[in-house]
Parts: structure tokens; sequence; C-alpha cells
């Protein structure tokens, strides 16, 4: 068996802590590792790392690598969407990875998992994968169906039909996100599963699925895994749901008899969180006097909340989501009325990864713009200029190889340097600790866009 796990998502419905640039599977919920690293780890108790394969976009590139470096995971396989297609494209594109390229057979089993969703207890949930496994090699496509415990409107459902004698249901039909009324309704007739968005198939038989069903995501899977990814910004923007799930005639689903949690919002993140005897979950540097069942989440700076009641407080360094329980649906349309404003902050954290470290945003004001740049060791920052400002550094932590205007030198702790407008320069951590570096730049026009790189590409991801 080889194991998918879609990492491409850029979902915003954990807004303020998970923005396109940086999203959900790469947050930091319960445990001091990332929903990514979570998943990885609870696959590599079913398969050898050499057969798990992550599909992502370029852009969350070094932040995957990062996450498998932490969880010491390097040997799992990226393959890399040249642009966004949704999960049909995303998922043929790995299948196809897996045949060709690790040499699987058609007629082996493909469990394909979201990177950012909670399961427990582990070995049960080992135990449905392999029961899913077998049904896929038998010809099926298996999808996987979480117990609809109340009446939620943000998942999609799944409506059983007859039961089997192992335990599997066939599938009758699915259903989009219901509204309340109609999502009662499914709670009262009791065999309506919510759509965990799991899937287990064979490459034969997804690649036949999608020859009767979406026949243009079809087209464009070519003879070889190097000519479908070439390919593969042609095919169509489409979920597999969509695509097959909803119109296969080999459906059946396995029944998710554990605890299952998408953490697709904040009412859904609370649940899944530490409480403490008042109901109260709390992360980071905060205080609550007279306070019952609310979360406060901080991250950069003291949050005290007094006789709060059902009540969600959630702090990053630049933005402050205040929301009632329940409520939490809404956070969509706060961004996308920050979107239809142009805030970057829809987009973006004040810390942006790159692949030699990263630079987090400090204060800026009119014609300045402070960041704190941390450079991994053996980082290096490629050869650049700017037009429209100058560019002040002091060394803070560690020791820098900086060139400027191809004079090399070294700079320690406590040492500035001017860096003129139209000047090139770089620099490179040739230590063993992280280089740390605050830069003041100052101009006419600070934006992004202001810079020529000289000696290679832009290799960044923003998050």
């Amino acid at each position: 068996m080889k194991v998918i796990i879609l990492a491409g998502g850029g979902g915003t419905r954990l807004f303020p802590l998970s923005r396109k640039r940086r999203p959900k599977q790469f947050l930091h919920i319960n445990k001091n590792k990332s929903l990514l690293a979570e998943t990885v780890e609870r696959f590599r108790q079913l398969v050898k790392a050499e057969d798990i394969v992550i599909v992502t976009g370029r852009d969350y590139l070094f932040s995957v690598q990062s996450e498998l470096a932490e969880c010491d995971a390097s040997a799992v396989h990226i393959v890399l969407e040249s642009a966004a297609r949704n999960t049909a494209p995303a998922i043929a594109l790995a299948a196809q990875y897996c045949c060709d390229v690790l040499g699987g057979s058609e007629d082996e089993a493909l469990f394909v998992a979201p990177s950012d969703h909670i399961v427990r207890p582990i070995s049960v949930y080992g135990d449905m994968v392999q029961k899913a496994a077998g049904k896929a090699r038998e010809g099926q496509f298996v999808v996987f169906g979480a117990e609809a415990v109340r009446p939620e409107t943000g998942f999609g459902y799944i409506e059983a039909g007859e039961k089997q004698s192992d335990k599997t249901y066939k599938i009758k039909a699915f259903k989009e996100k219901p509204d309340k009324a109609t999502a009662v309704e499914y709670i009262k007739k009791g065999n309506y599963f919510w759509n965990a968005g799991m899937f287990c198939f064979t490459w034969h038989t997804y690649r036949e699925e999608l020859r009767k069903y979406a026949e243009p995501v079809y087209r464009c899977i070519l003879e070889t895994y190097a000519q479908t990814a070439a390919a593969f910004s042609k095919m169509p923007g489409i979920s597999i749901d969509y695509a097959v799930a909803e119109k296969t005639q080999r459906g059946v689903m396995v029944p998710l008899d554990l605890y299952w949690n998408d953490v697709g919002s904040w009412d859904a993140l609370y649940e899944v969180l530490d409480k403490d005897s008042s109901g109260n979950a709390i992360k980071g540097d905060c205080i609550s006097v007279n306070c019952s069942d609310s979360l406060l989440w901080g991250q950069s700076r003291l949050i005290a909340g007094i006789g709060l009641k059902d009540i969600m407080v959630v702090e990053t360094d630049d933005v402050i989501l205040v929301a009632q329980k329940g409520e939490s649906q809404h956070v969509r349309e706060i961004v996308n009325r920050l979107k239809a404003r142009g805030r970057r902050e829809v987009d973006e954290h004040t810390t942006i990864y790159y692949k030699w470290g990263y630079a987090t945003l400090l204060n800026e004001g009119t014609g300045y713009r402070m960041k704190k740049l941390t450079i991994n060791p053996g980082g290096v920052l490629p050869e650049k200029m700017h037009y429209h400002r100058a560019v002040h550094w002091i060394v803070t932590r560690g020791a820098a190889l900086v060139g400027i205007n191809g004079q090399v030198r070294m700079m320690h702790s406590n040492e500035s340097v001017f860096i003129p407008m139209t000047t090139p320069y770089k620099i490179e951590n040739p230590g063993k600790v992280p280089l740390i570096i605050i830069e003041v730049a100052s101009g006419e026009y600070l934006g992004e866009d202001d810079e020529k790189f000289i000696s290679s590409e832009k290799d960044v991801i923003k998050g």
C-alpha cells in the first residue's frame, strides 16, 4: 500500500492563525508538532516512509521539507503541483508517481488522506485503513464516513445504504453542505455520515473512474509521470468528490468508528484542546478570572479574560479575533471582507519563510520598515539589489559572511553595515547557530517587488 497525503490547501477557516501562505497543516495545535507531521507519523506506523507521498504546491515546499526533517521522515516523497488544480488532479498526479517512479503496481492500494485532520486512537485507525485497502484491491472505490453526532452545516454528508457483512456500507448518495434544518433531518434519519475526505482505491480503478466521469482530467494523464506533470496545469480544477466519488458505481463506505476532527473551524479546534476545570481551553500567556467554556489563544502578548462565557479570543502579533462560540463559520466572511480591502493579513503573517530561514516584520511606517532576519546555519540569501531603498544591518547573534558590491567581509555580534540603493549584496551564515540580523530599510518605496535578483532565482515560501 502507498499513502498519498494532500498538503496543498490554503484554507483560512482558522484565520488569523491559518492564512493562505501558512495554512492549517503547518500549525501546532495540541502538541509540539504540526498537523502535517502528526499525519506523517500516523501513517509511518502502517507503511515505510518510502511508501508515503505528499502532494503540495511549490510555495509550501520548504515548509513541508522542514516538517519532515522535524519528524525524522526525510525519506517521504514530495510531489509538487505546478498549479492549484484541486484534489482530483492532485491525486491523479501522485498516484501516477507511485506507479511510475516508485514502481508500484496498478492494483496496489492507494490510501488518500488530508494532512490536517486529527484521528485517534491510531491502532483502531490502522485496522480501518487495512480494511479499506482490502476493499480497494477488490476494485472498490472506498470512502470514509464519520458518525454525524450533531447537525453540522460545515460538512458534506454521505447517505449510507445497505450495510454489508464486513460492517461497510453501500453508498446511496453524497449530499452537499446542508442548511441547519436539513442537517437536523439527517441526524434524525440516522443513516447519514460526515464525509471525512479520505479515500482508498487502486490506480487502475481511479484512472477508469476518471475516464468515465471526469474525462478532461483523464485526457491529461499521459504515458509517464514526467509527461503528466508537464501537462498538469492543463487539468481542470475539480475535487475528487465532484469528479468521481459522487458518480461512481463502485462506492463503498467504511465508517470511522473512532474520534475524528477536521479542525476546520475555531469551534472544532476548541473541541480537541485540553480544558481546565471550568471548560476553558488556554494556550499561550493567558490569565482568566471567572471565565468558563471559553478559548483564549495568545501568541505574542498577555491576554487577560474576565467573566467570559462561550467566547473565543485568538491573538497573533497583527490580528485579534473575538467571537462567540458557535459563530466561527463566519470567519470566512471576515476573510472575504479583508480580501476585498486588499489587506495583506489575508495571505501572510508578519513572519515570511524562505529556504534560508525566515524574516519577521517588527515595525513599519512612512519611509521605513524594520525586520528581524533569522538565517539557518549554512543558509544563503541570493545576491540582489534594491532600486528604491537603502538597508542597514545589525548583527545580534552569530557570524555573517557578507558580500557588498563584490567586497566580502565577516560580521559578528554588535557590528553593523550600510547598503546603499542599487548596490548588489548577499549574505551567508557559515556558522553552527542561527544568524540573527536586525534590518532597517528606508526609502520612498518599500514594496517586496523592489528587488532584482542577480546570482540566482528568488527561492521563497511566504507564510
